[in-house]
């Protein structure tokens, strides 16, 4: 496995805690924060792939059709937008 270095510059709270969970897990700060960075990308990449399939086919031109089928009356008791 190929590996590159990256300068991290994180606020002292984020280090201390980060710091603090790699203790408690037995491994190096380097070593936590490459799979909290390995675990992010994981769950980015999935969650995009997930909805990149849940959209399948769908269109702007479709979503546009469906809003239009939307009855023009007032929101009920409780739904009106906060300005």
């Amino acid at each position: 496995m190929s590996k590159a270095t990256y300068p991290l510059k994180l606020p002292a709270s984020v280090k201390d805690a980060a710091a603090r969970l790699a203790r408690e897990d037995g491994v190096s700060l380097n070593q936590w924060i490459a799979a909290a960075v390995a675990e992010k990308v994981g769950a980015v990449e999935t969650a995009a792939a997930f909805l990149k399939a849940r959209a399948g086919t769908a269109t702007g031109a479709g979503l546009r059709s469906f809003l239009d089928r939307v009855p023009d009356r007032p929101p009920q008791t409780g739904d009106e937008l906060e300005r």
